[in-house]
């Protein structure tokens, strides 16, 4: 036990107790006693490592570090690991930023590169003027900087106090983990469940990479209506058609309305001759087709939106895509364009931008005549990447893609099912997850077209021609694991045979780094790594997360799991609002409104902010103003007055305590009790902002009532009725700090080290019957209202008579309901005492009257 400071104070404790719970192992996952039906397992999020964390990640990761900690005290032997994202675009954005590179993987690797720039976030430094490097150096700068921000991130998470056992921690693109995602694709790929084709794809032209549904966002663009002449093939006339994307009409297939449109049935297959390209197209009909959308007829073309691929499957229509992956027109022209001025008009948009190419198109058609009416400007949605600046567009790629339901009914119930058998916190967030996997519109794509990820474990042989047979892929052995195939070779093969007819090569793709993150559960619990560890954690007990990851994180999860296990991998998740702004919007990195946590922690200290965040409840949004945090000030206070409390209730001698026997005694008892059966239900149905809400409150009324009431007796008292107020006073402190023991670690295990052994944070959660059984069954709760009531009117009246509360008084009648009088007598010695009250009358009120409310009352004369 250590020392009461003559002054407590909440600076410096986090400084003072970090080190101790590390050395001591406080929060370490206690495997030796383990077992499967003690074990509470949490399926950490691991943050993003590429920046800084903000206020949401404090946030979020709050709640979840209230739930362990109850857990601990319940007896659970918690697994509470943390994991670091380091894979994926973030981070290469960020190495690019932060040290004015870019990857070029045809370059060599350079021993001892020096990056040109590092510090800050780079943006300054145009992407043409970025250095290029080779992929490994590249990947070495990623690597570095990970670990960097690793640090940073762990140092911020102890400091905020997560009780996180930090030997238990993994990296995505640690070698365990590579090896897990490869395994866990190689085992897809066996049973039938990866497969890979050639595809119209969602391609980034910044990031020139496949985006999967998953990372799809509309915003909403500026844009505009053409109008367009396409002509008849048998010379009747015109038809007009509507299009936001002239650009594409080179890559045009059909015109397309829909089947009961009685304006175009008399055209269903007939064909038209395109404009400025002189090709002709057919005239289909598709339920897809929208009669009340511009002219009621559309053209489909290779790619110009999702619409246009479900139409080109659908109706088996060629493909004309115009589109590289740099987002540019490509230089040859569709073989069905052969016309002089069509091939002319081709050239000149060639080599364009997207921008650029549309604008030639539409000056063309102007000459021609073939744009009819003025431009109309629109406002419409458009697909982006989530964390891409340009609109997406769709190239054909060949790609990986794993079963997700979209194809597959059986896989989809199953998939529904396991929604339905999971415990959601709160409930309605089932319904999103409900409606992603009804909604699912194709299979996942995992591959990308990046540098720094878990590498795709595949080779492809070569013909005699040195052309790969993408369908006879060569796979390594599960013994292989991890395998880099740019730089590893297949079994039966040499290196020199790379790259040469009759031999091979690497797959060059990486896997999406939902691929890996959907594995959260096995590379934490150690899957195929460690068989006892993984029997002992898995299924997890929790899953928290943001609701804005349902359709990726929690989803791909669940989905991995059915397909290795056929199990759901967690039995609850618990899903944590967003954090607002002061204008009530999201905050996020890309909208430049987010708050780093490092200076909340600094200047009001972590217990105050752990406060705050636990003060909402799951699913449910907040508003954060750091120009005025409420919450977090309300959060001090209690964390100091808890400092305080104690150590007044420590002052007392409690060498003769151990029996209560006073009416205030066992009533501030009996509603403890209460509070803790409430707090625990609050718990156990993953609520723990009501937790927070219940013990709060009544420890206000603890301080600002009991406290008061009982001082006097507690001081100066004689006897049982002393040792009665010392046991009661003794018995609250410890089951507070307890209670508030998840919220606020450090101000309670401060308290703690007073009095108590070991660590709060191993002690045993409170249970009613401790306070109950001191109570005694005929407590009544309810008398410590009934004389605060008392004292809040005789304090308020010395207030009114502008005299200190200290004035003795030499008459006060207090009046309260019938029934109530002979509870307040049973109280009458405390209250007269802490109102310094001579003669206290307590007597029966008007009929009408329902509270308790002082009457009367006569200051004792000031002596001179």
């Amino acid at each position: 036990m250590s020392a009461i400071p003559d002054k407590p104070v909440l600076e410096g404790l986090e400084a003072k107790w970090g080190p101790v719970w590390e050395e001591a192992g406080t929060y370490a996952f206690p495997r030796e006693r383990a077992s499967r039906e003690n074990v509470y397992s949490i399926d950490t999020p691991p943050p993003t490592a590429s920046g800084s964390l903000h206020v949401g990640h404090v946030f979020s990761y709050t709640h979840t570090d209230t739930i362990a900690r109850y857990q601990r005290m319940q007896g659970k032997a918690v697994f509470y690991p943390m994991g670091w994202d380091d894979n994926g675009l973030p981070t290469e954005r960020r190495v690019q930023n932060y040290y004015g590179v870019r990857c070029d993987p045809s370059l060599p690797y350079v021993e001892g590169f020096v990056p040109p720039h590092e510090g800050g976030d780079g943006k300054s430094i145009k992407a043409a003027d970025q250095q290029p490097i080779s992929r490994r150096n590249f990947i070495e700068l990623c690597e570095r900087l990970t670990e960097e921000d690793e640090q940073q991130f762990e140092a911020l998470w102890r400091t905020l106090g997560l009780s996180v056992d930090w030997k238990q921690s993994y990296r995505t693109i640690g070698a365990e983990s590579l090896r897990a995602s490869q395994l866990a694709f190689l085992r897809n790929v066996q049973r039938g469940e990866a497969y890979q084709a050639q595809a119209p794809t969602l391609w980034d032209v910044t990031f020139r990479t496949a985006v999967a549904q998953a990372e799809l966002e509309d915003r909403d663009q500026p844009s505009a209506y053409h109008t367009l002449a396409f002509h008849k093939s048998d010379g009747s006339g015109d038809i007009l058609i509507d299009t936001t994307r002239p650009e594409l009409l080179a890559a045009c297939v059909a015109l397309v309305a829909h089947p009961d449109d009685e304006r175009f049935q008399p055209l269903f297959g007939s064909t038209v001759r395109t404009p400025l390209f002189d090709v002709e197209v057919p005239i289909l009909a598709h339920h897809l087709a929208q009669k009340d959308k511009g002219t009621g007829i559309a053209m489909i073309c290779t790619f110009g939106d999702v619409t246009d691929v479900v139409w080109w499957r659908e109706l088996d229509l060629p493909n004309r895509a115009i589109l590289g992956f740099d987002g540019r027109v490509i230089s040859e022209a569709p073989d069905v364009i052969t016309s002089e001025t069509g091939r002319a008009a081709y050239a000149e948009i060639a080599g364009k931008t997207v921008f650029s190419a549309k604008q030639i198109v539409v000056d063309s058609l102007r000459a021609s005549g073939e744009l009819v009416g003025e431009i109309r400007k629109i406002t419409h949605p458009v697909k982006f990447f989530e964390k891409g600046d340009k609109p997406l567009e769709i190239v054909s790629t060949r790609q990986w893609y794993v079963v997700n339901g979209a194809r597959d009914e059986a896989l989809r119930e199953r998939l529904l099912a396991h929604g339905r058998e999971l415990e959601w916190h709160p409930d309605f967030m089932r319904v999103r997850y409900e409606n992603w996997v009804e909604g699912l519109a194709g299979d996942w794509l995992i591959s990308r077209q990046r540098f720094f990820g878990v590498a795709i474990p595949v080779w492809y042989p070569l013909d005699a021609d040195a052309n790969p047979v993408y369908d006879q892929p060569i796979l390594p052995s599960e013994d292989q694991l991890p395998v880099d195939p740019s730089s590893d070779v297949p079994a039966g093969y040499s290196a020199d045979q790379r790259g040469v007819a009759g031999g091979f090569q690497g797959e060059v793709d990486v896997m999406d780094t939902w691929a890996t993150s959907s594995l959260t559960p096995q590379l934490a619990g150690g899957w195929e790594r460690d068989p006892e560890l993984f029997d002992l954690v898995y299924p997890f007990s929790l899953r928290p997360q943001g609701q804005d990851i349902i359709r990726t994180w929690l989803f791909s999860t669940v989905l991995r799991s059915e397909l290795e296990g056929g199990r759901l991998p967690w039995q609850h998740a618990g899903i944590s609002g967003w954090i607002l702004d002061p204008d009530r919007k999201k905050m996020s990195k890309s909208k430049g409104n987010v708050v780093t946590p490092a200076g909340m922690l600094e200047q009001h200290g972590s217990d105050a902010v752990r406060y705050w965040a636990a003060s909402a409840k799951l699913g449910t949004d907040a508003a954060f103003d750091p120009q005025n945090p409420t919450q977090i000030k309300i959060g001090r206070r209690l964390a100091i007055k808890l400092l305080n409390a104690a150590k007044f209730t420590l002052s007392f001698d409690d060498s003769g305590a151990g029996t209560v026997t006073e009416a205030l005694d066992r009533a501030v008892l009996a509603g403890l009790a209460g509070v803790i059966e409430q707090a625990t239900r609050a718990f156990e149905i993953y609520d723990h902002a009501r937790a927070l809400e219940l013990t709060e409150s009544y420890f206000w009324t603890f301080c600002d009532d009991y406290l008061e009431l009982v001082k006097e007796r507690a001081h100066n008292g004689e006897g049982q009725s002393q040792a009665s107020a010392v046991t009661a006073l003794r018995t609250s402190l410890s089951v507070f700090v307890r209670l508030l023991a998840p919220f606020l670690p450090y101000a309670t295990e401060e308290v703690w080290s007073w009095f108590g052994e070991g660590s709060v944070h191993q002690a045993a959660w409170p249970v009613p019957e401790e306070a109950a059984s001191l109570a005694g069954e005929s407590a009544d709760a309810a008398l410590l209202g009934l004389v605060g009531e008392a004292l809040v009117g005789i304090r308020g009246a010395k207030t009114a008579a502008k005299a200190s509360q200290k004035t003795p008084v030499s008459i006060a009648v207090v009046q309260a309901p019938q029934p109530d009088l002979a509870r307040l007598e049973s109280a009458a010695a405390d209250l007269a005492a802490v109102g310094k009250i001579v003669e206290l009358r307590i007597e029966a009120g008007p009929d009408d009257l329902s509270g308790v409310t002082v009457s009367d009352i006569q200051l004792a004369p000031v002596e001179a």
